[in-house]
């Protein structure tokens, strides 16, 4: 058996459809049933039940298929080890970041990357928690920047930064008159909240969660938009919490709405991930030493308090 054949049999496991894992290699549809019916008669097993829709794979698939995945992350890590031993620093790199650092954290960054590292071809997505842990475990993607701690024992993580929370509160409010704020001082009827799916809207319901909600609000809000959480305060529908960074571009009228946290102020934990057997660490180490470099002018907070991301029922 050859490495490509394993490479064929992970993508029809993944898209459960011939037609489209072949796709997905760039090769005909043909040669990758060929290839793969090649393996399994090499083998004298039916890793695939083709007599489903979609299709799945047979006991001894899965099998194979979980020691394909080791035997293909091992030989690529050859390639990794050879590029590391030579100093190249190159190559495609996947980078998943979560829809409420993403905005912030991306320019500040990208232009010094790019231009330090220009071998690099750096793919970026926007993709929710759940998709970055999902991507990273089926090797899609190389590394993240998130949300942490995900107490997950297959994701290693490196810290970034610590981000405060920040209260916008409009004036109709009586705490709007305090200069710093704690967490009693927050009702949780009148916080405007992500829609679900955003590890910040769970950070604030573990902030709050000492407090019930009374569902006494007369609409419910699905937006992923800071900017709309705002707009809606400003309309008298509420407040709202927002990420420290985002905070900096907020024009002069709104920043005097904002209230800060006493210390420690609750705050969410920025960090960069990847899976434990991720294979492009001077990569990884690239990014890291970036971002902690154009970071620590605009954020150095150490009197925080961590909220997990990882909603507490």
């Amino acid at each position: 058996m050859t490495i490509t054949q394993l490479q064929y049999v992970l993508a029809v496991a993944e898209h459960k459809n011939f037609t489209l894992a072949a796709e997905k290699c760039f090769v005909t549809q043909p040669t990758l049933s060929m290839q793969i019916q090649k393996i399994e008669e090499e083998l004298n097993v039916q890793i695939f039940d083709r007599s489903k829709k979609p299709i799945q794979l047979t006991d001894i698939g899965q099998k194979i298929v979980n020691q394909a995945k080791n035997i293909v992350i091992e030989a690529d890590r050859i390639k990794d080890i050879v590029e590391h031993q030579k100093g190249f620093i190159g190559g495609e790199f996947r980078l998943g970041i979560i829809p409420t650092i993403m905005p912030t954290l991306l320019p500040m960054f990208l232009n010094n990357f790019i231009k330090k590292y220009p071998k690099i071809k750096l793919i970026i997505e926007e993709l929710n928690t759940e998709d970055i842990i999902t991507r990273l475990k089926n090797g899609h993607l190389d590394a993240a920047i998130a949300a942490t701690p995900l107490e997950d024992e297959k994701i290693k993580e490196i810290v970034l930064y610590y981000e405060p929370f920040v209260a916008y509160i409009p004036e109709s409010y009586a705490i709007s008159q305090k200069n710093e704020i704690e967490f009693s001082d927050l009702n949780i009827d009148d916080i405007l909240l992500l829609q679900d799916g955003h590890c910040f809207r769970d950070g604030i319901l573990n902030l709050c969660k000492s407090q019930s909600v009374s569902n006494k609000n007369t609409f419910q809000l699905e937006s992923g938009s800071f900017e709309t959480l705002i707009k809606l305060a400003d309309e008298g529908l509420g407040t709202t919490l927002l990420p420290y960074l985002h905070t900096l571009d907020l024009k002069e009228k709104d920043k005097s709405k904002l209230r800060h946290f006493k210390e420690p102020k609750p705050a969410r934990e920025v960090s960069l991930i990847y899976p434990k057997n991720e294979l492009k660490i001077h990569i990884i180490d690239a990014l890291r030493s970036t971002i902690a470099g154009v970071v620590k002018g605009a954020i150095a907070f150490q009197n925080v308090q961590i909220i997990s991301p990882i909603q507490k029922k």
